[in-house]
């Protein structure tokens, strides 16, 4: 499964509570590398994060994570050519779902959430990921506040620092996506081989841990199949945006260019 890529097109898939705005400095850094970029939004998600913050669609509620899959499937099967996949967060876990799927020649997944059947027990990511899929809220979008931001995902930048993120990417979002990913909408077969795949873990992520993602990285069982990890110290679950993301963007740039 690990034959040379030649594929120049990328699609990266956004996370929760973000859109196709919180790519914009990665797709600029690698169309100057020479790659096509595109960010497709799931349902919903299109927009000026403070418009989509302003005007609640209620019917992203019920949106779950296997229709974002679907939707993602849909865009790529127009491209052009089979593309890398970059994707941050539960667009992580897309990613290796789609990978599953024979639908990217590779995939990055930073900071992925956690397919079916993986869990952990530490308190920052309960405490993080329970108020979004708290079971008594129904069907009722999700709008986290700043406090909530920085916990989860800003955790080494002041509440400052944290309002100027939140002000720009930060958009509604449906409960039922995480609640579905952690039933069959998120079952990942370990055992299929499989094309390359990268995890990056945020050493201080506290919603999704590096001991989270490093179990998810050793699910993988295929041994002809290519799947590696990365760590990076003192990053969190804002690694694609924190100070020095480049650092971050030019190793995963250099770990596609070695499948070359």
């Amino acid at each position: 499964m690990n034959k040379k890529i030649s594929s120049k097109s990328i699609v990266f898939i956004h996370g929760l509570f973000m859109n196709p705005k919180s790519w914009d400095s990665w797709i600029k850094y690698y169309e100057t590398k020479g790659y096509s970029c595109f960010a497709p939004a799931y349902p919903f998600h299109e927009g000026e994060p403070s418009d989509l913050r302003r005007n609640i669609n209620q019917d992203l509620g019920n949106l779950t994570f296997g229709q974002v899959i679907n939707s993602l499937v849909q865009f790529i099967d127009k491209l052009a050519e089979e593309p890398i996949l970059i994707g941050h967060s539960i667009g992580g876990l897309a990613v290796q779902k789609l990978i599953g799927l024979n639908k990217g020649v590779a995939g990055i997944c930073i900071d992925p959430a956690p397919p079916k059947g993986l869990f952990s027990a530490k308190w920052s990511f309960l405490k993080a990921n329970l108020p979004t899929i708290n079971p008594l809220k129904g069907n009722s979008v999700f709008l986290p506040d700043i406090k909530w931001f920085q916990y989860a995902f800003c955790n080494t930048m002041t509440l400052e620092q944290t309002e100027i993120e939140y002000t720009r990417f930060v958009v509604p979002e449906s409960r039922n996506i995480p609640r579905s990913s952690t039933k069959n909408d998120g079952i990942v077969d370990f055992k299929k081989p499989h094309n390359p795949i990268l995890i990056i873990a945020g050493e201080q992520d506290n919603i999704i841990p590096s001991s989270l993602n490093k179990k998810n990285f050793e699910a993988y069982k295929d041994k002809n199949s290519r799947t590696d990890f990365r760590e990076f110290a003192g990053r969190t679950h804002y690694i694609c945006g924190q100070q020095n993301w480049e650092e971050v963007a030019s190793f995963i740039k250099e770990w596609i260019e070695g499948l070359k």
